[in-house]
């Protein structure tokens, strides 16, 4: 797995956008809220995403995963190689937050974005 096709997994969410923020950080969003950042400048690639409370825990004790800082606080893990995980296990952390966070928009921004 690289950035490109990370990006594609991203991109075939409805209605994702995607920002460079702080200068070197890829954010795919929905409804302008983050549900995956990717760093450019970093070799290997990292990436942080949302995850459920109850897994929290959990993934941060897979290798490679570590509480996402500045978000960890908000159950964001943080991966240090994003080839770590195939397409299919991206496709389903990056739907599992993109969900996550789609729950979160008002209901009349959802119906608005067409969700």
């Amino acid at each position: 797995m690289n950035l490109e096709e990370l990006q594609k997994v991203c991109k075939k969410l409805k209605a994702v956008t995607e920002d460079v923020k702080w200068g070197h950080d890829l954010c795919f969003c929905v409804g302008e809220k983050m549900f995956l950042v990717a760093g450019l400048d970093e070799h290997p690639t990292t990436a942080s995403f949302k995850v459920p409370d109850e897994d929290f825990d959990e993934m941060c004790q897979r290798d490679g995963f570590i509480p996402a800082p500045y978000m960890a606080r908000n159950k964001w893990v943080r991966i240090d190689d994003i080839s770590r995980l195939t397409k299919k296990e991206w496709e389903h952390f990056a739907k599992q937050s993109y969900d996550m966070i789609k729950s979160k928009l008002t209901k009349k921004l959802q119906k608005d974005l067409g969700l």
